[in-house]
């Protein structure tokens, strides 16, 4: 039965971090770059851990009876989101742009508080790791709860960082600039399609 409920744990994590998203998008590019990719990825799967261990510890109800948080959030991710896929497109669109950031090193400071931002400024992650993790875990008691919780944080270490240091073996593939623009095209469509769907769901 603690078997069950760690892979119960594992594969609903996993199954709620795999799907491409804003966050895996940023991770991806910084893992092609090879810049701040262990950094970046503890900071993804840490704060996956925190919300995670809340969830399990029951605040995903908290936040579930907090609509105007919920709105805050999700209209304020979708600010950040428009902004950096604005970004994304004009890096393929500017060769210079392209050349400069393959070549140049992206500050720390900068890059980690983009993750911060793609984590913390997104309500998925409080909807889908909190809430979703959190009512599936109250189906476990005691010991088999713990484990839930373990399997799920364990599921987000071996993503972020198999997704940040596996991007290396597609390096040979974006050695090329085209390459490059069709990665920032598609960031840019999934973060403004993302900032859509926050939008919608306010208005719905």
């Amino acid at each position: 039965m603690t078997l069950l409920s760690f892979l119960s744990g594992f594969f609903l994590g996993g199954s709620l971090i795999v799907a491409i998203g804003a966050q895996n998008a940023f991770i991806l590019r910084q893992g092609l770059l090879g810049q701040h990719v262990f950094v970046l990825c503890l900071i993804c799967a840490l704060s996956d851990a925190v919300l995670i261990a809340a969830g399990v510890a029951g605040l995903g109800t908290l936040v579930a009876q907090s609509p105007a948080l919920v709105k805050v959030v999700t209209v304020g991710g979708a600010v950040f989101l428009f902004a950096y896929s604005a970004l994304a497109f004009r890096r393929a669109w500017r060769p210079d742009t392209l050349k400069a950031a393959k070549s140049g090193e992206t500050r720390l400071g900068a890059a980690v508080s983009a993750c911060l931002a793609f984590t913390f400024l997104n309500p998925h992650v409080y909807l889908d790791t909190v809430l979703l993790v959190g009512s599936v875990s109250a189906g476990y008691a005691g010991t088999h709860r713990l484990v839930f919780g373990i399997g799920a944080v364990l599921a987000s270490f071996v993503w972020f960082f198999g997704l940040g240091y596996g991007a290396r073996l597609l390096q040979p593939l974006f050695a090329r600039p085209s390459a490059w623009r069709l990665l920032d095209c598609a960031i840019g469509v999934i973060m403004a399609a993302i900032a859509i769907g926050l939008l919608r769901s306010l208005a719905g």
